[in-house]
């Protein structure tokens, strides 16, 4: 008779955390790497200078302990404008800007080399997608301000 009212009770609490872990919504986990920034209108009027289009940027950060190598990793917006990671290693908690024109590239900022405008001051969406095309995360924005916090 003891046994029989443990298993009764074992099972009642088996059952009890099954059912409080199926009603408890499960946590979206952080990106390894992610947008933290978006810089989508520069600032003054839009000239196509080369200046003007580096100040329109987006920034990525690794949320982990360990260096990722983000070799292939590509960066899009909405009409599908692609920037690709050549071999690049983001250290651990670091950032890296992306920005639109032309440069030389460093270990914080990245060139994407173009001579027109990328991000759209009207809105967009800029994704992130891995080596494999798994999409990593988005940062979206409407029609106001120049920036916006992803």
């Amino acid at each position: 008779m003891r046994k029989r009212l443990i298993g009764l009770v074992s099972s009642l609490a088996i059952g009890l955390a099954v059912s409080l872990a199926a009603t408890v919504p499960a946590q979206a986990a952080t990106p390894a790497v992610m947008f933290t920034m978006a810089y989508y209108n520069s600032p003054g009027t839009d000239t196509g200078s080369n200046t003007s289009l580096n100040a329109e940027y987006v920034r990525l950060k690794n949320t982990r302990t360990y260096a990722i190598n983000l070799k292939n990793y590509t960066v899009r917006d909405k009409s599908n404008h692609v920037y690709t990671f050549t071999s690049f290693s983001l250290g651990a908690g670091k950032s890296v800007y992306i920005h639109t024109g032309k440069g030389t590239n460093t270990s914080v900022h990245r060139y994407w080399g173009r001579s027109a405008y990328v991000w759209n001051n009207t809105g967009d969406t800029a994704y992130l997608r891995n080596n494999n095309g798994t999409q990593l995360d988005t940062c979206s924005w409407g029609s106001t301000g120049s920036y916006t916090y992803c």
